[in-house]
């Protein structure tokens, strides 16, 4: 009886543990955004769009391929994710999702937000999880470990002159 119990209670925990760090409440951010994301991993290249826009008070992360097609979504209800629609969840996608709120965070706000974060002129980290440089305020690069990199940038807005 002791082992199954053991087991359990292990699952629970690094389930715990791997879940990606999110702010205290979420951050004043300027929404909704379109984002280009290219992934870089072990010399393999993939390209995605990336819509976040609040709504009814939560964030809606939206990942989608080139061909428009949904790879992830989720929505952000403060500490909280929540499956939206039928895609299977996807935990890589989540902790992009908090990698870059993280990296959207105004710089007034991030100790606020979250209390383990620094920064130094360019680059902020949050420990040894998430590594941000940034090329630009809204262009930027996440080191999430591991070998494994996403450059992230706007992309142009249609509606500007």
């Amino acid at each position: 009886m002791m082992k199954p119990l053991l087991l359990l209670l292990t699952l629970l925990l690094s389930a715990c543990a791997a879940r990606p760090p999110l702010p205290e409440r979420l951050p004043q951010l300027t929404l909704p955004q379109q984002l280009h994301v290219q992934r870089e991993q072990a010399g393999q290249r993939q390209d995605w769009l990336l819509v976040v826009q609040r709504e009814n008070g939560h964030l809606r992360w939206s990942l989608l391929d080139l061909m428009g097609i949904p790879q992830a979504r989720q929505l952000l209800d403060g500490q909280d994710w929540q499956a939206d629609g039928l895609l299977p969840p996807n935990p890589a996608a989540r902790e992009l999702f908090a990698a870059v709120l993280f990296a959207l965070t105004p710089e007034q706000q991030l100790l606020q937000l979250y209390p383990q974060a620094r920064q130094q002129e360019q680059r902020r980290w949050l420990d040894t999880r998430w590594q941000v440089d940034y090329r630009q305020a809204d262009h930027f690069t996440l080191n999430l470990g591991q070998g494994l990199r996403y450059l992230v940038s706007p992309l142009p807005n249609e509606t500007a002159p």
